[in-house]
C-alpha cells in the first residue's frame, strides 16, 4: 500500500512506524511542513498506560521513550496563602521535541521517508497515495477539503492559557494559584527534562486583560509572570519560545469533535480529528492510540472502506468518555471562583474530581457529603495520606480523582 502521512507529530510518526513493522513493503511518506527540529510546546505528560501501549507495538522506541522520560511523582496544590498539598500517584514527562527525534529516527530506521518542510495543503498534491492520513492539527487543511463529509465542530474554551517553560525542576505535578488585582491566575507545571518544566498559565479573559496582558510586550508580559509566580518559582525564569516577538501567544483551547473520522481514503487521526483539553493531559496517548488503532483496523480487513468503518467506530466510542471527561475538566477551570473559596483540602477534593458530572450541578457541600455517604455505604472507603507542609495526615479517598471524606470549613469570603 501507499500511504502518505501529512504531519509529523507523534500521531503520523507512530503510524508510519506500526505500519512499516506490521508490513515493510508498504511505502510511506510522511509530510511535514516545518524544518527539522522545530515544534510547538515543552513537554507532555503521559502514564504507564501510555508505556505498555508503546512496548506492545514497538519496543524499540518504547525504550527509548522511556530512558528519556522524567518520573513525577503525585499532585500538589499551592494556593496562595494556604500550606502546599499533596497526592500520591505519579506519571511521567518528556520533551516533545526530544520524542519526535525518537519517532523520527525509528521511522527512518524501518523505511519510512519523512519530507521536512514539506507542506500539503491539498489532497491532490498526494494523489497517488492509495491511503491519506490527515494528522496535520486541529487547523487541518486537509479536513477541510471534506468538511462536508467530517463535518467538524469546535468549540473555543472561555479560558486563556500560555504554554512557557521554566528551568525550576517539579518534582510533582504542581498546579500553583494566586490572587491578583484582577482575579485568580494559575500554573499547570511539571518537569520534562533534567533542568527544565513546563510552565503553562491559565486564567480567566477577565484577569487576563485586567492584567493588561493584550496590550503589554512579550518581556513584559514574562517579566510580569515571574512576578505573579515568584514562590512557585523560587528564583527561577520563565522561558517562551517567542519572547522576541511582540506578545505572548496567548490561546483558548479549542475542543474538536468530528461526525465521521473517514471519507473515501482520506482519514483523520490526532488533534485533526479530536481533541482533549489539556487540563486532562491525555493528547499524545489519544494520538498514539489512533495510530495504533488504524494500524490494527487495516490489518483486520482486505478493503479500505470496511477497515477504516470498523477505525472511525471504534475510537469515536472510545473517546467518548475522554472528551466528556475534558470538557468537564475545562468547565471546572472556567469556574474556579465557585471552589477556590474553600478551605485547602476541601479546594484540592474538588479540582482531583473535576471530571464529575454531579459536581458541575449540585452545590458543593451537597456533593462532598453525598460522596462521603456513597463510598461508606459502598464499603469502598480507605486511607490515604496527604502531605500538608510535612506533617503527614490521614484522609479517606475511594479513588486518586478526589479526597472524600473531609467536612469543608466555610468558603473565603
Amino acid at each position: 500500500m501507499r500511504i502518505a502521512c501529512v504531519g509529523g507529530g507523534p500521531a503520523g510518526l507512530y503510524f508510519a512506524i506500526v505500519m512499516k513493522r506490521r508490513n515493510p513493503h508498504h511505502e510511506i511518506v510522511v509530510h511535514e511542513r516545518n524544518p527539522v527540529g522545530r515544534t510547538h510546546g515543552w513537554g507532555v505528560v503521559f502514564w504507564d498506560d501510555l508505556l505498555a501501549s508503546l512496548r506492545a507495538n514497538d519496543p524499540e522506541s518504547a525504550q527509548a521513550i522511556a530512558d528519556q522520560a522524567i518520573r513525577w511523582s503525585g499532585q500538589t496544590v499551592d494556593v496562595e496563602g494556604s500550606t502546599p498539598l499533596h497526592h500520591a500517584g505519579g506519571g511521567y514527562g518528556i520533551c516533545r521535541r526530544r520524542l519526535l527525534e525518537i519517532l523520527t529516527e525509528r521511522a527512518l530506521a524501518l523505511g519510512v521517508e519523512i519530507r521536512f518542510e514539506s507542506e500539503v495543503s491539498t489532497i491532490g498534491q498526494v494523489s497517488d497515495a492509495d491511503l491519506i492520513v490527515a494528522a496535520d492539527g486541529v487547523a487541518s487543511r486537509l479536513r477541510r477539503h471534506r468538511a462536508d463529509r467530517f463535518r467538524p465542530r469546535i468549540e473555543a474554551g472561555r479560558n486563556r492559557y500560555v504554554w512557557l517553560a521554566t528551568t525550576r525542576p517539579f518534582p510533582s505535578f504542581t498546579f500553583g494559584f494566586v490572587r491578583t488585582k484582577a482575579g485568580w491566575i494559575w500554573c499547570h507545571a511539571y518537569s520534562f527534562k533534567d533542568g527544565m518544566s513546563t510552565f503553562i498559565v491559565e486564567c480567566a479573559p477577565e484577569t487576563w486583560s485586567g492584567l493588561g496582558f493584550g496590550a503589554m510586550p512579550a518581556q513584559d508580559q514574562m517579566r510580569a509572570l515571574e512576578a505573579i509566580f515568584a514562590t512557585h518559582l523560587g528564583g527561577h525564569g520563565l522561558v517562551s519560545r517567542e519572547d522576541r516577538s511582540e506578545t505572548l501567544p496567548w490561546m483558548s483551547f479549542r475542543t474538536l469533535s468530528n461526525r465521521s473520522w473517514h471519507a473515501d481514503r482520506l482519514v483523520l487521526i490526532g488533534d485533526a480529528a479530536h481533541t482533549t483539553h489539556f487540563t486532562i493531559g491525555s493528547g499524545t496517548r489519544l494520538a498514539i492510540d489512533d495510530a495504533i488503532a488504524l494500524a490494527a483496523a487495516l490489518s483486520e480487513h482486505d478493503t479500505l472502506p470496511a477497515a477504516l468503518e470498523t477505525f472511525g467506530m471504534r475510537r469515536r466510542r472510545a473517546l467518548a468518555r475522554v472528551q466528556r471527561d475534558a470538557r468537564l475538566s475545562a468547565a471546572w477551570f472556567e469556574n474556579l471562583p465557585r471552589t477556590i473559596r474553600y478551605d485547602a483540602p476541601t479546594f484540592f477534593t474538588l479540582l482531583l474530581a473535576r471530571r464529575s458530572r454531579l459536581l458541575r450541578h449540585m452545590p458543593v457541600t451537597a456533593y462532598l457529603s453525598l460522596r462521603t455517604i456513597y463510598t461508606k455505604l459502598n464499603g469502598l472507603a480507605f486511607m490515604r495520606s496527604v502531605t500538608t507542609g510535612g506533617v503527614r495526615r490521614d484522609v479517606r479517598s475511594r479513588a486518586p480523582r478526589g479526597i472524600a471524606g473531609h467536612i469543608p470549613e466555610p468558603p473565603r469570603r
